[in-house]
């Protein structure tokens, strides 16, 4: 059951995820989760260095596109001044906004890639419909919503800890 919310690949950061393997499995399209994946859950505006992440995904001829479970307030004061397009309430891990984000970039699942840094929502989803998923480590965990805090991170410990039973821990070694 719990192999479902285990993510095909697992870094500490986006900045750790090698793009080249990825052009090298036919991706071509990036569907990212934003609070806790891009930036911190209260930052508003992207950082210098997620700017230059972002402009060379562009360079590399990926197409992104933003899912997140947020408000279009939030998602759309962050997305706007990076022109990248996004799905607000989401409610991942529904495959709705997935599957509108595979249309709004005119790609199939096999060709995209999931990174997100929650197991039960940006993973779970991905995996729903045949996407490549990436989990990466929560960037501030005390910024967290009450929902997420509760109810997400509870069962992604209980997923973690029967994984890592069966020496299968994605978050290990973060």
């Amino acid at each position: 059951m719990f192999e479902r919310l285990l993510p095909h690949l697992s870094v500490k950061s986006i900045y750790d995820i090698d793009l080249d393997s990825l052009i090298k499995q036919g991706i071509k399209g990036i569907i990212t989760d934003l609070d806790n994946t891009l930036v911190g859950a209260r930052d508003p505006l992207a950082t210098p260095e997620l700017v230059e992440w972002l402009a060379g995904l562009k360079r590399l001829g990926f197409k992104v596109t933003i899912v997140s479970n947020n408000s279009h307030g939030r998602v759309h004061a962050f997305s706007s001044p990076l022109d990248i397009p996004f799905i607000h309430a989401a409610r991942k891990p529904s495959t709705r906004a997935f599957r509108k984000a595979l249309q709004l970039m005119e790609l199939e699942p096999g060709q995209t890639v999931v990174i997100g840094d929650q197991m039960l929502t940006d993973v779970l989803g991905g995996k729903r419909i045949g996407m490549y998923t990436i989990l990466v480590a929560p960037i501030s965990l005390p910024d967290e919503g009450f929902f997420t805090k509760v109810f997400n991170r509870n069962i992604e410990r209980l997923a973690l800890s029967n994984l890592s039973k069966k020496g299968k821990n994605p978050r290990e070694g973060h």
